[in-house]
């Protein structure tokens, strides 16, 4: 097992913060997370696929270790991250990589895909959505956000950012809340009670409309490139329905769909089984 490490590398004016494992030469593998978590949601199935995978897994601008400036200086939108991510894949050197995408992660890598369709060599997505029929009722507080953009409105998804709401997306769905660890719970909590971050939250919150939006581009580019797709999914989650995953096979006939009883943080409890997924999927 190769030995991980925990870098920064410079990019659009801030230190984006990343671990990375497995050794040059091997397949790349880029792993992008999502809200309200960081990279440290994939403590787990990176020592289980280092062996087969040179594995980069970056923190969002505003999450993890990666710097967080303020909002005057620098603007949260998922078009910005995507930029930095894009800026940070060309700064070490990742050219050509299969993208894993969870949730956030999802429209980051998607709009990588769009820009730089030559560079992916497959993809993953985890209750990573890309079709409106995978969307919840649960995004209805959300919804109400982006139609009508009050005061009133952005206070209210203040609930969402509460140390009982993190916890509620870790285990809602899940059938023996023993297997989620406390820890990833306790951080998520720790980054979101820094000075600013909730600010920083809900300007995505705003701004994940700007993401639907562009489902018609992603699935253009799904029916154009036909990228190598396994969709493996919490069949529970709260917030991306199972036919979310279903809808990837409209565009990619030969997408690989699972399904595991578990709910939104699905590496919390399965992810030996989406290591096995990975590896057989892309096995050479």
């Amino acid at each position: 097992m190769s030995t991980l490490r925990y870098r920064k590398a410079h990019v659009g004016g801030i230190d984006v913060f990343y671990r990375e494992a497995g050794k040059p030469g091997q397949p790349k593998l880029l792993l992008l997370h999502g809200f309200p978590s960081s990279s440290h949601m994939y403590r787990e199935l990176i020592p289980l696929l280092c062996d087969n995978f040179h594995i980069v897994a970056p923190d969002l601008p505003g999450f993890g270790q990666t710097d967080m400036p303020p909002r005057d200086a620098f603007k949260y939108t998922f078009d910005h991250l995507a930029e930095i991510i894009d800026g940070f894949t060309e700064a070490i050197g990742f050219d050509r990589y299969i993208v894993y995408v969870f949730d956030y992660g999802a429209p980051t890598g998607f709009r990588q895909a769009v820009k730089h369709p030559e560079r992916i060599q497959g993809i993953v997505t985890q209750n990573g959505n890309a079709y409106v029929e995978g969307l919840s009722d649960g995004w209805n507080p959300i919804r109400a956000y982006w139609e009508s953009p009050t005061d009133a409105h952005r206070h209210a998804l203040r609930a969402l950012l509460t140390p009982e709401a993190t916890r509620w997306q870790y285990v809602h769905g899940i059938t023996d809340e023993s297997q989620v660890s406390p820890d990833g719970i306790a951080l998520d909590n720790y980054y979101l009670a820094r000075e600013g971050a909730h600010d920083v939250q809900l300007d995505l919150f705003l701004d994940y409309q700007s993401n639907i939006a562009l489902y018609p581009t992603f699935q253009a580019y799904f029916r154009k490139h036909q990228p190598r797709l396994l969709a493996i999914w919490g069949k529970n989650d709260p917030f991306f329905l199972p036919a979310g995953a279903e809808a990837f096979k409209r565009d990619i006939p030969d997408a690989d769909v699972r399904f595991l009883d578990t709910g939104h943080f699905a590496l919390e409890t399965h992810a030996g089984e989406i290591a096995d997924a990975i590896r057989t999927f892309f096995a050479p």
